[in-house]
This record gives structure tokens, sequence and C-alpha cells, in this order.
């Protein structure tokens, strides 16, 4: 038993974090002499949102290899829909099945931090926005959410445990302003001590209207201001950041940014994204819903199999020129120019590619590119329509 109520790498490797029906099954295939050959697929039948990001990858591969099994997938940072394999793993069952229960647990939070990230950078049009929230998590997984937040598309995460190669931003707290005699204190010390490539940004609600904090924090040399108003106190937050944007352009601070955080969601992105220069969130990314994947078989020895509500028998996910996807049977002829995105990661126990943090993100931010250029094409059109007196439609289209 360790300090804190968490599981070592060592248990979690050993396949010694299981569910208990998965031992129980272990030990009684082993006494009737029973281990088919099975391959089994990783779906979701259904999503939080209209698509999801594959995420999780590199820790199931960490924990199968040395493992006798072949596993299958798609690349984290993939974009997947509903109903599609994103992982398969085809060895003796009894070699793998207790390990279910950590690779649907890797798979289904870190793609459901991923996924939310992702949904959240579409909206955006271009204002910056940082993971905030591993103080919503259990420390033991902070590494996990800030790196499926860095793959999602944020641009930046807060906590010192991320993985290196991602940068680490933060801002002050309510405590260190409050340990100072006056707000202005502590801006000013921050200003003196904080490290030269540290943005002066100052938090600016702790005690007063945020809109004479933010021009005195100003006045303190502040490059931002950051409003963390708390729910209880906002009323028309619109009108608050408005006021404060205001008064620092009529008193000379114009280049003075705001930054919005606490409680921040997906739509209040989309609501003040055009008077916010960047954004901090916590909750809706950290405590994202997780993406429900299951893992079932498919085929036993070489014959396609599965229970009620499955499709039997391995397959693979091609992507179309036009970017739909089309789920068809591992043996049937591929689709005219469409690529494989299932492609081969352990091979009979042995790593044959890994899963890099950047080649994931840079996947994700490819497709965030796209929503973004579809969504300045929609909006393009609208204005067109209404200059030509006709009704125009809006709404990002889903590519699956």
């Amino acid at each position: 038993m360790g300090l804190f109520d968490t599981v070592s790498d060592a248990k979690i490797k050993a396949g010694d974090c299981t569910d208990i029906y998965f031992v129980r099954t272990e030990e009684v295939l082993k006494k009737e002499g029973i281990n088919p050959l099975v391959s089994m697929e990783v779906t979701a039948a259904a999503l939080p949102d209209t698509w999801g990001i594959f995420c999780g990858l590199a820790d199931v591969l960490a924990l199968l290899e040395g493992v006798p099994v072949t596993v299958d997938a798609m690349k984290e940072g993939t974009l997947f829909f509903a109903g599609e394999p994103v992982l398969r793993i085809t060895g003796q069952y009894r070699d793998f099945c207790r390990y279910e229960t950590a690779i649907l647990g890797f798979l289904c939070h870190a793609s459901g931090i991923a996924s939310a990230t992702a949904h959240i950078m579409c909206e955006t049009k271009g204002r910056p926005v940082y993971s905030f929230g591993s103080r919503r998590q259990h420390p033991s997984i902070a590494m996990m959410i800030e790196r499926a937040a860095w793959i999602g598309g944020a641009d930046g995460v807060s906590n010192t445990c991320a993985p290196p190669g991602m940068p680490v931003v933060g801002t002050m707290p309510h405590a260190m302003v409050m340990c100072f005699k006056t707000p202005e204190d502590a801006w000013r010390a921050f200003a003196r001590d904080a490290p030269i490539a540290v943005p002066r940004i100052m938090l600016c609600d702790t005690y007063c209207d945020e809109k004479a904090e933010s021009l005195h924090a100003a006045e303190c040399g502040a490059t931002a201001v950051r409003l963390d108003t708390p729910r209880s106190r906002r009323g028309n937050m619109r009108a608050i950041i408005d006021e404060v944007r205001w008064e620092l352009d009529s008193h000379g601070y114009s280049r003075v940014q705001i930054f919005l955080s606490g409680g921040v969601t997906k739509e209040d992105v989309i609501a003040y994204r055009d008077c916010v220069d960047a954004f901090g969130i916590g909750g809706a990314i950290a405590n994202a819903p997780v993406v429900d994947f299951a893992m079932d078989i498919v085929e036993i020895e070489g014959t396609p199999k599965a229970k009620r509500g499955k499709k039997s028998g391995i397959k693979q996910v091609w992507e179309l020129v036009c970017g739909k996807h089309r789920t068809l049977p591992a043996g049937q002829a591929a689709p005219a120019n469409a690529t494989p995105l299932i492609v081969r990661y352990i091979e009979n126990g042995k790593i044959v590619q890994q899963s890099g943090i950047q080649a994931a993100r840079g996947r994700v931010l490819a497709w965030i590119r796209h929503v973004a250029d579809e969504v300045s094409a929609q909006d393009a059109a609208v204005k067109k329509d209404k200059k030509n007196g006709t009704k125009g439609k809006t709404g990002t289209k889903s590519p699956g």
C-alpha cells in the first residue's frame, strides 16, 4: 500500500488492476483447458458529441508490450465516429483478458478529454485556450490529463507534471494577491519578480469591481488581466467584459488583453470569443465525459463471431478522399484512393511503432483548421446571401 490511494505501475502492468470477473473467467477457462484465439475490437456505440478524438494508445502499448498479442489501432489524434473500431487485439484470450479493464480506462478517459478539448478548439476562432483543470482530478493522473488536452489542441497546460515539450502556463492565484496588503502590492511584486519570459497577466477580481482592479493592474504593468469572477457574482458577464475593455482603452491601455477563466465552457468560448483574448478552461476539459468504449470479441479461431448488438468479423476503417469514413470487413477491397486508419502497433508482443504526442496533436490541429476553414466559408456565404437578400444555410457539417 502506497502513501496515497493510487495503483502502482507494477500492479497495472501485471494485470492486477482489473474487474474481478476477469480473474474468475481466467481461472475457469484454465481449469477447463479453454484458451481460444480471439480478436477483440474496441468501439463506442455513442459519443458525447458528433465525433471524437482517439487518445490513450501510448498507455495501451506500454501495458501490452511483452504480452503475446497483436495490436492494430487508429493513430492517436485520429478523428473517429460512433461504431467505428479504434483498436483491435488478437491473441489467446487468457493471455490478455484481465487487461481489458485497464485498456478501456486508458482509452475512455484520455479520448474524452482530447475530444472535449478539440471541440472547444474548433470554436475559438484563433483565441488561445489553456488547460487549467488538472486540479479537478486526482493528481496521479495529471500527466494524462495534460497530455490528452495537448493532443486535443490546447495551446498550453498548467500542471508542472505535464509531459516534456508542451508550454506550462499560469498567472497567479487569489491566495497570492491576498498575501499582500493590497492587490497593487501583489501586482507590482509579480511584475518585478516573475521570470522575464512569463507574461504579466494579473488577476483582477479578488476584492473589488473587475473594471477598477483591471485599470489599477494595467497601471502596475499588466500585459493582460484575468477575470475569474465567480458565477454567483457574474451577473451579465458580457457587460463586465465590455466595461473592462472600455476602461482599459479609454485610459490608454488598449494593448492590455483580457483573459477569461473560472468555469468556462464551450458555450462561453462561443459567447465571448469576440471580446476575450484568451481562455483558461478547467472542468470542461479535465472533467469531460468519457468516451464509453466497449471491448468485444468479433472473431474466434478465425471465424467471425460476435454477441448480439455487435458486428462480427475484424474490420478496417477507411478515410475517403472527401474526408468521410467507411467501415468494411478487413478482407474487402479498399474504396478508391482511400486511406486505412487502423495500422499495426504490436506484433506478437513486440512494439513495431510508437505513438508520438506531437504527431497526434498535428492530426488534431489539421482537423481544427479544416473546421475553421469550413466555418469561415459558411460565414462568407451567409454574408453574401444577406447582401443579396437571400437566406443562407449555417452550421458546420460533419464529414462522417
